[in-house]
């Protein structure tokens, strides 16, 4: 008499759990907004921050919150409250205008912050 497992059901539970993790990989971190960034080797990491986006159109946003130009003195002022430890992290497509970015690097520097530029690792 032979003894023999059955691991027929085995594929099937593997397959749910690789598609389960897949899933779930994917909605690990909701809040990233999908842009095309430049490529540097400088790895820093700032464990607090607010991070001023710039799409390809030139729309800002702070957190995700839509912000025009000429209101994000203010917002970056009332995000802070004085506080100048906190870095200004921005988070543009690689194809958004200079002009936009400096403004947002001014703005910055008028309220003593520090201005991070946000990039994807080189390959």
């Amino acid at each position: 008499m032979v003894s023999e497992v059955a691991t027929s059901a085995m594929n099937d539970i593997m397959f749910f759990l690789l598609l389960f993790f897949l899933i779930a990989s994917t909605l690990a971190n909701p809040n990233i907004i999908k842009m095309s960034t430049p490529k540097s080797n400088n790895k820093i990491v700032t464990p607090k921050s607010i991070v001023v986006n710039i799409d390809a159109t030139g729309k800002f946003s702070i957190n995700h919150d839509p912000v025009n130009i000429d209101q994000l003195s203010s917002e970056l002022q009332k995000r802070t409250n004085g506080n100048t430890d906190i870095p200004i992290l921005v988070n543009a497509d690689k194809t958004t205008a200079w002009e936009n970015i400096v403004k947002v690097m001014n703005i910055g520097r008028q309220l003593n912050l520090k201005v991070l530029a946000a990039t994807s690792p080189e390959k």
